[in-house]
């Protein structure tokens, strides 16, 4: 049994689980649904997908989290990032509405989850550690402006091809905006309101008049659902699409999506390898902050590991089911979280909600607008643009802001795939370059203590013979080179050192090229009369030494358990 619960963290939460608990369940996933239901279609919309497979994403995927995910709140399911990879990736490989693309679209989710379930058993789940802070934040305020940029043409009623780059997409409106739709964007500003108020304002007011608070909180979340409704009645009553053109859902096939076998090309797949790693990198990354962000807030845990589990087999289901990558949600789990959610049963109640309205409900969406959908994803994307990102990272360390700045630049006007490729490669360059240029401190006695500190920050005392310094990274073929260069130029100035210690507080590990360059070191300095030494060498690093002759090649150098230690032997020598 507990292994059983060990795989199935759900089984482990359902020992005592009461009827309160399934009232908070409930009542979060009701209002989850109410908020999915029109997000899914319309984040199919943008991923180039008709919109029943957003639905479709909602309901086996939920289901397989649910059962496998560590998290208690985290809500699974189409998110607006991975959309727009979704389309950014296949557009170049097939026609949107083809029948290649869903294919394309089907391989992708089959992709990432067999990514993710690989990275799970190669232990390689640290890997999105490669994608600094800096380049997930310039990458996620670019695709934000990417996606709401996208969604002009809808809100104008504006039929225009899918462009490649934001720049040519609003060149393309601004050619074009003459012929917007006025009742198609009446329609857009009316859903922009109704999401502002009920986002903003609609909660205190109901609160004001004393409505019971576990029917606030629906109605408050329910702000898509109002949009889409308003929308669709207003096209309905008026007749908008027959006399004035507003572009529709139109129909949507009625019935629960079947699970089917699975088109595999491998000439697709080495097309959308690249991809399906990065959605599965970035789908990842933002599920597990999320899903920590809101653990933490119960003083809980989540496991990354059981993370990649069950994300790699959610995808495997959308696969399945026929649709396309899903991911943890933001904006979704939080609602989840503040709705009330104790365990994933929330989660199976939304996907079982969103199975019964595409069972049976899906001819009500006939006159759905897509310009309310447009204005649902542009106020869902808003949040995650954060202008005071840069600012903040500029005053805190420039090289960081230059890479959020490439980041983003490259994301809007090179594409999706090259600009975070890019951000990934120069935030490692970067990484690279800061280590090969390691902080070098010469130090001195903080008085009669056996501290020592930094000549340059505190009043020290020094030995004129000798030379104490502290390197500030591990020792490795990227920076031993300059190591070696400050302590020689060190002892070119000073002709009176004849003794160098080296301390290695801050080295964790030496690799052979370091130990190949003070080898060489240790020559170099004999052959002018100095002696290295080392000092407070940690035990793992100190194994690899005697794993070689580098002990006995050091000659009269001496390796010390302290700093102090050496400095009271070398004194005068």
């Amino acid at each position: 049994m507990h292994l059983l619960i060990e795989h199935l963290p759900l089984l482990g939460w359902l020992k005592g689980y009461q009827r309160e608990t399934f009232v908070s369940d409930l009542m979060a996933g009701i209002i989850v649904a109410i908020m999915l239901i029109p997000q899914a279609m319309a984040y199919a919309l943008l991923a180039g997908l008709p919109p029943e497979y957003g639905l479709y994403a909602s309901i086996l995927p939920l289901f397989i989290y649910s059962l496998f995910g560590s998290s208690r709140t985290l809500a699974v399911g189409p998110v607006a990032i991975a959309s727009l990879m979704v389309s950014s990736s296949i557009s170049s490989i097939a026609a949107q509405g083809s029948e290649s693309y869903l294919n394309a679209a089907i391989n992708l989710s089959l992709l990432v989850g067999v990514i993710l379930l690989i990275l799970r058993s190669l232990r390689l789940g640290a890997i999105v550690n490669f994608i600094s802070h800096s380049v997930l934040s310039g990458f996620t305020s670019a695709a934000a402006i990417v996606i709401a940029v996208s969604q002009i043409k809808y809100l104008l009623g504006l039929d225009l091809p899918r462009a490649s780059h934001v720049d040519k997409s609003l060149s393309d409106i601004f050619t074009h905006i003459t012929e917007s739709n006025t009742a198609t964007l009446l329609l857009a500003v009316t859903a922009f309101f109704l999401l502002w108020y009920s986002k903003n304002r609609l909660c205190c007011q109901l609160q004001r008049a004393g409505m019971p608070e576990w029917l606030v909180q629906p109605i408050c979340k329910a702000g898509p659902m109002f949009a889409v409704l308003f929308g669709s009645v207003a096209v309905w009553f008026f007749n908008l699409g027959q006399q004035y053109h507003v572009d529709t859902v139109g129909m949507i096939p009625q019935g629960l999506p079947t699970i089917q076998g699975i088109h595999i090309d491998l000439d697709l797949w080495q097309q959308l390898f690249v991809p399906a790693l990065l959605i599965a990198l970035i789908g990842f990354l933002e599920s597990v902050s999320v899903g920590t962000a809101l653990a933490s807030k119960r003083k809980e845990r989540i496991d990354p590991n059981k993370e990649l589990v069950a994300l790699g087999l959610a995808n495997l289901g959308s696969a399945f089911s026929g649709t396309y990558p899903v991911a943890g949600g933001f904006g979704r789990s939080m609602v989840n979280h503040s709705a009330g959610a104790q365990t994933t049963i929330a989660s199976l109640i939304s996907a079982t909600l969103v199975a019964i309205t595409v069972a049976f409900f899906t001819p009500l969406f006939y006159y759905l607008p897509k310009a309310a959908l447009g204005a649902i994803i542009i106020m869902a994307v808003l949040p995650l643009v954060d202008l005071k990102a840069f600012k903040n990272c500029w005053r805190f360390n420039k090289a960081d802001a230059l890479t959020l700045a490439a980041t983003f630049i490259l994301v809007l006007f090179a594409g999706v795939e090259l600009g975070i490729l890019a951000g990934i490669t120069l935030s490692i360059v970067l990484l690279i370059y800061r280590s090969s240029q390691p902080h070098i401190a010469v130090v001195g006695r903080v008085k009669d203590t056996e501290h020592f500190r930094n000549i340059n920050r505190h009043d020290v005392i020094t030995e004129q013979s000798t030379l104490a310094l502290r390197v500030d990274e591990s020792l490795y073929f990227a920076n031993t080179r300059f190591v070696e260069e400050f302590i020689l130029k060190q002892c070119a100035d000073k002709p009176e050192i004849r003794q160098v210690i080296l301390i290695c507080t801050a080295v964790n590990f030496i690799d052979a090229s370091a130990l190949e360059t003070l080898e060489q070191l240790i020559h170099n300095l004999r052959d002018v009369g100095v002696t290295l030494h080392l000092s407070e060498v940690k035990g793992p690093v100190m194994d690899q030494l005697n794993s070689t002759p580098f002990v006995e090649q050091m000659g009269n150098g001496k390796i010390f358990f302290t700093t102090d230690e050496a400095m009271q032997e070398l004194a005068g020598v």
